[in-house]
């Protein structure tokens, strides 16, 4: 009795193997076109974006829908990857959650002025590059700063966000520069706008979007002293979803979508290069 029972057991549990590897394989094939699969099913992608990035993504109070650059972009990805029936639903987003909500599946894919960094590659995938942001700064319209190494003294204090690695960034190029950082971005800004700071450090991206009702008095610095790659966010391993984006982008490149939609967010802009924000690999 007890030897048919060892072997009743060791059955079961080679069974059990079996089906957890059977298991395993299905669902291996299933994660990497799990997002896609799902858009196309509900013929809808769900965009995790910004409420508050002005020229990018950012809500109007008079509609309480959003818009901006990104907006406008998703809306045209999707039409190409679901057709002209295909909808858009958007999930505002903070930049702390953006990549977990990716993970738990309450967005497709994050569209939020997102840099794609090696350190990032290694737990969510990333698309092609859709914008080449920099770090610039803010300055009064009158001052003299031109560049990056014109900070060089203890004397300027440069505001910038707490988490940033704006302090390494400038001090590449202007190591006796003073950095004060702050919670957010609108503190940095109030701290520029009362004489705390002779400028704030930022993406251009950002920067553009904070001074717009003041550019009569504030300028950006015309060029930019690194290159931030923003990319769309796609869950980890959904590599067909991922193509699917990025052969979208590469239509709306070539149809002409894309620079429509560049002049129409970005022409004027005080610091702005759109040639340089349309380029797709770094310098």
């Amino acid at each position: 009795m007890a030897r048919k029972l060892t072997k009743l057991l060791a059955f079961f549990a080679a069974l059990l193997v079996a089906l957890s590897l059977t298991a395993c394989s299905k669902t291996g094939k299933e994660t990497s076109s799990a997002t896609y699969d799902r858009v196309k099913k509900s013929k809808t992608i769900t965009w995790g974006m910004r409420a508050d990035t002005r020229l990018f993504s950012m809500m109007d109070t008079k509609t309480g829908k959003a818009k901006g650059f990104e907006v406008d972009l998703a809306r045209a990805i999707t039409k190409k990857i679901l057709g002209p029936k295909g909808k858009m639903k958007i999930e505002y987003i903070s930049e702390k959650s953006r990549i977990m909500d990716l993970k738990i599946d309450n967005v497709d894919a994050v569209m939020a002025t997102m840099t794609n960094t090696p350190e990032r590659q290694k737990i969510i995938n990333f698309s092609d590059t859709y914008f080449m942001a920099g770090e610039n700064f803010i300055v009064p319209k009158k001052s003299k700063f031109k560049t990056v190494k014109d900070f060089n003294s203890s004397k300027y204090v440069i505001a910038a966000v707490k988490g940033s690695t704006a302090e390494a960034d400038v001090h590449k190029y202007a190591p006796k520069a003073r950095i004060i950082f702050y919670d957010d971005y609108g503190s940095c800004y109030n701290a520029l706008k009362a004489g705390k700071a002779v400028a704030m450090i930022s993406d251009n991206t950002v920067l553009a979007g904070l001074m717009y009702a003041d550019r009569d008095k504030y300028r950006l610095l015309d060029k930019n002293f690194t290159q931030e790659p923003y990319a769309i966010g796609i869950k980890k391993g959904q590599t067909k979803f991922t193509e699917a984006v990025n052969q979208a982008l590469k239509e709306i490149r070539e149809d002409g979508t894309y620079n429509r939609l560049m002049k129409k967010w970005f022409t004027g802009i005080s610091g702005f290069s759109i040639e340089e924000a349309t380029k797709t690999k770094l310098d």
